[in-house]
């Protein structure tokens, strides 16, 4: 128990920061805390808007990015990777917020944190690698459009309709809009979202979210536009820690909903720090240390009234094409937001809801990359359908079953085209030192078959319908050390195989087996058939030969000498 304990200690201590962290912060203090500025500036509306449509309120979007933003910035595993409330974690809090109410999602939040911390510790990190870019693409073209119809209630004026099913959400606001249009608040969200979309193809270093929104909220103010609902007020900084939200007694019940938000927030950060790898030169994060500072994130946030939080793919490719070098621009990003949270809570108030609405339209519609779409598509008819189940599935269902179908769909896929791959061949028996009248007699009666590809599971009863067809041979030799892989599935249809054929009175000879393939025979008894006669054979001269041998004993070979394949072509004969 000591020992193990001592262990995980260890582990702990080898993803805390370093000298190194420090040391890459020196190298270039001024470009890190002007990129934090820039990403500051982007990622405050996105912070507002993200915080009103969990449920929680503005507030808590802003303690998520600074408390949250600050401590993964420090404790990640990425130098790059700036972290807040996200869109796809949005998506999931929604259903949570309306069954647990907002202590809840706090409760969540912290469970999910520590489950992080505990997959860090487990070094989980390594198995980001294994989704295919199908699944993550069709995820991602699921999560811009909940996004964008999460906020058609407030880019309309109307208030939010009762459920969490976002396609019904959506067609009730429509009608409610269709009843008393309020052509102010889709004025509002229609121009934010048109500025910052056209914005971004002229400048795109600018800053076009805070410039639409700054200005629409200029436009409400001055002239009195009172259907334009501003967010309301905000606290002038951030609360105290606390767990009063804390029910024990709840925990049971919001296990479930705790494990999609941690494998969100697993998921999605990886991927942005893989992002952020791949925009640089000489970046690599480490991605069971990335889950630990994910994990310390989100069990501070709760503390502090904040919504899980994740890293964020377009506030770190901000920060990386905004110069950053090091994790000092992250860091500096949540200090500015907590600068603007303490001294202007006032002014950030009064921005229009429809305004955070459109900045969000304009996010949900710049995540859906047309051209990563078509090109997937285009790749493999698997790839084109593993990636619209798991679009379809995120919309329809929820994000953490979207994902799961989505890797069975091209776990099955994928299993399927490599099982085309297995092949059983029939070759030629080598003519050796053999005379042309005994090679003759032998080609008679002997069948030598060559297994090359997988032996599972999803290919072996192709196998076994093969093999029993055999017909009018009395020796059936397997050259099996072209085999690549067997699972336990295909020991056993081997097994079947070979007593169909000895029932038949064919003799069964095998060559070439592995070791690692014999611990799978072995294991089910595929071999037992074998050992009678010493039919296992470490080449194919050797099977030959005890083939000739097992004829010669029926008198279907003339009795002559028996004489040893040249030594030269054993190694092909394997």
């Amino acid at each position: 128990m000591t020992s193990a304990i001592g262990r995980v200690l260890t582990r702990i201590m080898a993803l805390l920061p370093g000298r190194a962290d420090l040391a890459e912060i020196r190298r270039d203090p001024r470009r890190d805390l002007l990129a934090g500025l820039t990403v500051a500036i982007v990622a405050l509306p996105l912070a507002l808007g993200f915080g009103v449509s969990s449920g929680l309120g503005a507030e808590a979007g802003l303690a998520t990015a600074v408390v949250a933003g600050a401590l993964a910035a420090v404790f990640g595993g990425s130098s790059l990777q700036v972290s807040g409330p996200t869109g796809a974690m949005t998506v999931v809090l929604v259903p949570i917020v309306g069954e647990h109410g907002p202590s809840g999602v706090l409760t969540v939040g912290l469970m999910a944190g520590a489950m992080l911390v505990g997959l860090a510790v487990l070094r989980a990190g390594k198995y980001m690698q294994y989704v295919p870019a199908p699944v993550v693409e069709g995820f991602t073209l699921g999560i811009a459009c909940v996004i964008g119809l999460q906020q058609i209630p407030n880019a309309l004026g109307v208030s939010r309709p009762e459920g969490d099913r976002v396609l019904v959400v959506t067609w009730q606001a429509l009608e409610e809009f269709a009843k008393a249009p309020n052509w102010t608040a889709a004025g509002l969200a229609a121009s934010v979202a048109a500025v910052m979309l056209a914005g971004a193809r002229w400048r795109p270093t600018v800053p076009f979210s805070v410039v639409a929104v700054i200005a629409a909220t200029t436009v409400a103010q001055v002239a009195h536009m009172d259907e334009a609902k501003p967010i309301g007020v905000l606290p002038a900084g951030l609360p105290l820690p606390s767990l009063s939200f804390l029910d024990l007694g709840s925990v049971g019940t919001l296990l479930p909903p705790a494990v999609a938000v941690a494998a969100l927030a697993a998921l999605e950060s990886l991927l942005s720090a893989s992002v952020a790898d791949g925009m640089t030169v000489g970046q690599k994060h480490d991605p069971d240390r990335e889950l630990f500072g994910q994990g310390l994130a989100n069990i501070a946030a709760p503390l502090f009234g904040g919504v899980p939080a994740t890293g964020a793919i377009a506030r770190t490719a901000v920060n990386v094409r905004s110069g950053a070098g090091s994790r000092l621009a992250a860091l500096t990003h949540a200090t500015v937001l907590a600068v603007i949270v303490f001294a202007a809570a006032p002014l950030v108030s009064r921005i229009p809801l429809a305004a955070l609405a459109g900045v969000l339209l304009a996010t949900a519609i710049r995540m859906i990359e047309v051209g990563s779409l078509r090109a997937m598509a285009k790749a493999t008819r698997s790839d084109a359908l593993t990636l619209v189940l798991t679009a379809v599935a995120t919309l329809a269902l929820d994000l953490v079953y979207a994902v799961i179908i989505g890797l069975a769909v091209a776990g099955a896929l994928a299993l399927r085209a490599v099982a085309k791959q297995a092949r059983l061949d029939q070759v030629p028996l080598d003519r050796g030192d053999h005379s042309v009248e005994e090679h003759a007699l032998l080609m008679q009666h002997i069948v030598a078959y060559r297994i090359d590809g997988p032996l599972f599971f999803a290919a072996a009863h192709r196998f076994l319908l093969e093999l029993t067809e055999v017909a009018d041979v009395r020796v059936v030799i397997l050259r099996m050390s072209r085999i690549s892989t067997m699972d336990a599935t295909g020991a056993l249809v081997l097994k079947d195989a070979v007593e169909k054929l000895h029932r038949r009175g064919i003799l069964v000879l095998a060559s070439g087996i592995r070791p690692g393939q014999r611990q799978v025979l072995d294991s089910v008894g595929a071999l037992q058939p074998l050992r009678d006669e010493d039919r296992d054979h470490a080449t194919t001269p050797d099977a030959i030969r005890a083939a000739r041998d097992h004829l010669e004993r029926f008198g279907l070979l003339s009795a002559l000498p028996a004489q040893k394949p040249r030594t030269s072509d054993e190694g092909a004969l394997r």
